[in-house]
């Protein structure tokens, strides 16, 4: 496999983009294993901090899926996919990541209210999984972050609204392209605030379960502004 030079800035978002133009190219094909994270940090020269922040971000583009004790896979996707805008101009983008802020709250506020009134048991089954999960693996910043996701996922479904679920569907790869990124640079790399955001999940899952649709909507509101503080230190 053969790479260019890194330069210094921005290290893991250069090597995202080399990955990206090699599945682009056909170089790298879906269902190929990816070289290890020791194989890739030699290839490319630096540590290994640095290419699981770069596979971390492939994973966010949905370029790269990581299968447990086996490595890092190329998924399966349309062509379009990879058309996705570069990296580091969504991270530095402070108003492209405040819109996209501002869109996540007015739908995930009103799924909270509608999932409280619209959940059946099986939904909260899911939930619960999830978040039982999520507390298993405090300490682990990539289980952490997919239940983080699957719960939102979740409660988009709970709300038993199929043009919810389409909507989600549409915007998420953007959404959690930029912010994905800049959660699990920030979020998942101390273990207080993954166990704080478990609280929190806690408690949109209680008001659902309790179809208390003020409390639901509260308690996402109190999450998302939790995170947005985070992430605004980070886009300072």
């Amino acid at each position: 496999m053969k790479v260019r030079k890194i330069r210094k800035q921005k290290i893991h978002e250069q090597i995202a983009e080399q990955i990206t133009e090699k599945i682009a190219k056909g170089e790298l094909v879906p269902g190929q294993k990816l070289p290890s994270t020791r194989e890739l940090s030699e290839l490319f020269q630096v540590g290994m901090s640095t290419v699981r922040e770069a596979l971390s971000a492939l994973k966010a583009m949905g370029l790269v899926e990581s299968r447990q004790g086996e490595g890092s896979y190329v998924r399966p996707m349309a062509p379009e996919r990879l058309m996705l805008p570069k990296l580091d101009g969504l991270l530095v983008n402070k108003e492209t990541i405040l819109e996209l802020l501002e869109v996540r709250r007015a739908l995930e506020v009103s799924n909270a209210g509608l999932a409280a009134e619209k959940r059946s048991e099986a939904d909260l089954a899911a939930f619960r999984r999830i978040l039982d999960e999520m507390e298993r693996h405090i300490d682990d910043s990539e289980v952490s972050e997919r239940a983080d996701l699957q719960f939102h996922q979740t409660l988009a479904a709970a709300t038993h609204n199929s043009m919810i679920v389409r909507l989600m569907e549409t915007i998420a790869e953007q959404m959690e392209t930029a912010i994905r990124e800049t959660r699990r640079l920030e979020i998942y790399g101390r273990s207080a605030v993954s166990k704080r955001l478990w609280r929190e999940h806690t408690r949109i899952f209680e008001a659902i379960r309790d179809r208390d649709r003020t409390r639901a909507m509260e308690a996402m509101n109190d999450h998302l502004d939790h995170v947005e503080e985070i992430l605004f230190q980070y886009l300072k």
